[in-house]
Formats: structure tokens, C-alpha cells, sequence
């Protein structure tokens, strides 16, 4: 048989091979899916005739889209709403940081400001001025702001929403864009509550009297408005974790990634969240690995290069990077030694006897994958190093980053102790 036959043929395992696949994929939820169904049914069904090249052009073509996919947050309101701040919050970007948004500036132009993304330049947040600053119909704002541009919109209130805010809401729905409304500086509201009421104050009370204050005038113009009371400074607490589940359930599949990463890792949920979504792109590109071996193909990255290169941008989209660590160890008042003394992602490439160490991980999972498996897929050593080296890269760091959000207990522990 030839090898043009041969490529169009199932391969022995092809069935096997698309129903872990399909298994894989499966386990996911719909908020950190990377690929929509579509694109799962298109490889799937290749996977299972054996059309090994057809399927590796879809998983080239959407692994592309997934690391390229720009993102535009459009972020408006009223001066004062703490919109400046909430974009510094999604870039997780402290007031004094670099490139911050300027906070508590009066606006006196129609003019938009975008703001990148320190880590992951596809990712742009507009901040827009609000409507209530200027003449003009919520129809005519969004065109001369160029609401075709975004991905969705937030408009911020400090207090509550007004008509306008309803209105412009209204407007961009016309447009098939979604929008959110966000109620900003809620633990003001409520630190204020508990020094003025310490005797009767309960903050979940507190919590739906504001929420029904917003939606108030929103619910003359739009039935069952979604708002979501957030903490500038706290991005762990109050609506913040569930606002950015909505957005990723709403958000297209290729671009749930990249807006996942830009997260901030405060909270398990959002480690968890990015963990799943690197594993889908590990997945892809191992199996992309092994197919283009199987096919054959030829062609080798040096190894130790991209392990290195894995494990820097792991560490990145964790922030556990160096200089993300030596601000935390600044904040924490120990030194970054200390710091990294209680994790084990910076050390693992770092010295001769964890480079052994990681072999012998690497050997012992290419048995498990050739006993488990079988058939070409298996024999291609690509597709073994590239899906568990990589995963115990990721686990390595996800471990970290949830030890490291009980940073401040962990250090306060260890003083006491001393």
C-alpha cells in the first residue's frame, strides 16, 4: 500500500483515538471550553475515518485562533464610578502600578483610552466616557465610540444606575453586543454600614438593598437586569468571581483562553479555571504532536529550550514569575528566597538533579502511555512529552499559585514561630 492510501485509511486505533478525544473534551464546562462543539464535532469526526491530515489542519488553524483571538472591554460611566479602578482590577494592576489608569480624574473630552494588558497584549480595555457627560442619543455614542469594536460592554455605577445607563444598555442590545452592569466600591458601602450600625448590621441585607437600588430605574426600560456588586480592591470577594464566570459562558470559544489568562489568580476558582484551559491547549498541541508523527513527519525543537520556555510562560500566566514574586515578597516583607522556598516551580529546571529527576518522570510516563495505548500514536515520542511534561509543569505551578493565595497566614505563621 502506498503512502497516499495508506493516509487516507482509518488507522488500527482511529476509533479509540476519537473517542478519548471526544472523552477528553467532554469533561470540560461550557465557562473554560476553548473550542466550541463545532470544532470538537469537525476533529472528531476525522479522528474517526482516519483523516489524520485533515484533522491536523483544524487543530493548527484553531490552536492559531486561540493565541491570537484580540479581546476589546469596552468599560464606561459616570466619573467617579470607579471605572478606572475596575480596569485596573481586571488587568490586575494596583492604582501606583505602571500603565495604571489614572483614578479620580474628571473627564473633559468624548475621547476613548484603551489600556493593554500588562501580560497579554491582545487584550484591550476601553475606557469609555460616560453618556451621561455628553448630548448625545445612546445610539449616536455608541457609533461615534465605535461600538463594533468590542467584545462586550460594562457600565459602572458607584451608586445607583440611572435612565441613561438603561438607555444606552437598550442601545447596545440593538447591536447584538452583551453588556453587564457592575455596582463598584460595595466594601465602602459596607465598612460604612458596620462602623454606623455595629449592633444590626448584616451585610447580606446590605448587599440586597443595593442590588435592588440598581435595578430600580433599569427595570422600567429592560426586564431582569443582571448586576454584579464588585470590590475594586478585593477581586476575590462579592459578584467579581461570578461576573467573570458570566463573561466566559458568553464569550466565544476561541476567545475564552486568552481572556481566562488575563485573570487575576486570586481566587482557586480562577486557578482552576486556567488550569483547564491550558490543558485543553496541551491536549491539542500533543495531539497535533502525534498525528504529524504518525503521518510521519519529521522535524525536532530542542528539548530542554522549550521545557524552559513552557515552564517561564506557566509561571507568567500564574504570576509567579520573578517579578511578580518579588513584588509579592516585597508586599509580605521577606525576601524572595524566603518566598521561593515554599514553592517548587522556579526550581525545576534549576539544578542538575531536577533535570534527572524529570527524566525519570518523562521514562515513567512514556511506559504508562505505551502499555495504555498502543499503536502509532503511542510509538510517537512526541505526543508523550508533550502532554504529561507539560502537565506536570502546569500541575507544579497550580499547585503553587493556591499555596501562595494563603501567602499572608503561611508568612504571619512563620514570624510568630521564629
Amino acid at each position: 500500500m502506498n503512502q497516499s492510501s495508506s493516509s487516507r485509511s482509518p488507522a488500527p486505533n482511529a476509533h479509540d483515538l476519537a473517542f478519548k478525544f471526544e472523552k477528553f473534551f467532554k469533561a470540560f464546562k461550557l465557562e473554560s471550553k476553548i473550542l466550541s462543539q463545532e470544532t470538537i464535532n469537525l476533529i472528531h469526526s476525522c479522528l474517526v475515518i482516519g483523516n489524520l491530515q485533515t484533522a491536523v489542519c483544524i487543530i493548527t488553524e484553531a490552536l492559531r485562533e486561540i493565541e491570537n483571538a484580540p479581546l476589546s472591554i469596552a468599560v464606561t460611566g459616570e466619573t467617579g464610578s470607579g471605572k478606572s479602578s475596575f480596569i485596573n482590577a481586571l488587568r490586575g494592576i494596583g492604582h501606583e502600578g505602571e500603565g495604571a489608569a489614572p483614578t479620580g480624574v474628571v473627564e473633559t473630552t468624548m475621547e476613548r483610552i484603551p489600556y493593554k494588558h500588562p501580560k497579554f497584549p491582545n487584550v484591550t480595555l476601553w475606557d469609555l466616557p460616560g453618556i451621561g457627560s455628553t448630548t448625545f442619543t445612546p445610539e449616536i455614542y455608541l457609533k461615534k465610540l465605535n461600538f463594533g469594536e468590542y467584545d462586550f460592554f460594562i457600565i459602572t455605577s458607584d451608586t445607583r444606575f440611572r435612565e441613561n445607563d438603561a438607555q444606552l444598555a437598550k442601545a447596545i442590545g440593538k447591536t447584538g453586543k452583551n453588556f453587564y452592569f457592575v455596582r463598584t466600591k460595595v466594601d465602602s458601602d459596607i465598612l460604612n454600614e458596620r462602623r454606623s450600625k455595629p449592633q444590626t448590621f448584616d451585610q447580606e441585607r446590605i448587599l440586597q438593598m443595593i442590588r435592588k437600588s440598581c435595578q430600580g430605574k433599569l427595570q422600567e426600560v429592560m426586564s431582569h437586569p443582571r448586576v454584579f456588586l464588585v470590590s475594586n480592591i478585593d477581586v476575590s470577594d462579592y459578584d467579581f468571581p461570578n461576573l467573570e464566570m458570566t463573561l466566559l459562558r458568553e464569550l466565544p470559544a476561541q476567545k475564552r483562553h486568552i481572556f481566562m489568562l488575563s485573570l487575576p489568580s486570586v481566587t482557586e476558582a480562577a486557578i482552576d479555571l486556567k488550569r483547564d484551559s491550558l490543558k485543553q491547549k496541551v491536549w491539542l498541541e500533543a495531539l497535533k504532536s502525534g498525528l504529524l508523527a504518525t503521518i510521519p513527519f519529521v522535524g525536532v525543537i530542542s528539548d530542554l529550550e522549550k521545557l524552559e520556555e513552557t515552564l517561564t510562560l506557566y509561571r507568567s500566566y500564574f504570576g509567579l514569575d520573578d517579578a511578580s514574586l518579588e513584588t509579592m515578597a516585597n508586599d509580605l516583607h521577606v525576601s524572595v528566597e524566603k518566598l521561593k522556598s515554599h514553592i517548587q516551580s522556579p526550581h525545576l529546571l534549576s539544578v542538575e538533579k531536577e533535570k534527572d529527576s524529570l527524566m525519570k518522570k518523562l521514562l515513567k510516563c512514556i511506559k504508562m502511555v505505551l502499555s495504555a495505548m498502543g499503536g502509532p500514536l503511542a510509538t510517537g515520542l512526541y505526543f508523550t512529552k508533550t502532554f504529561y511534561l507539560q502537565n506536570y509543569f502546569l500541575d507544579t505551578v497550580v499547585s503553587d499559585a493556591k499555596a501562595l493565595l494563603k501567602k499572608e497566614e503561611l508568612f504571619t505563621e512563620n514570624t510568630s514561630l521564629s
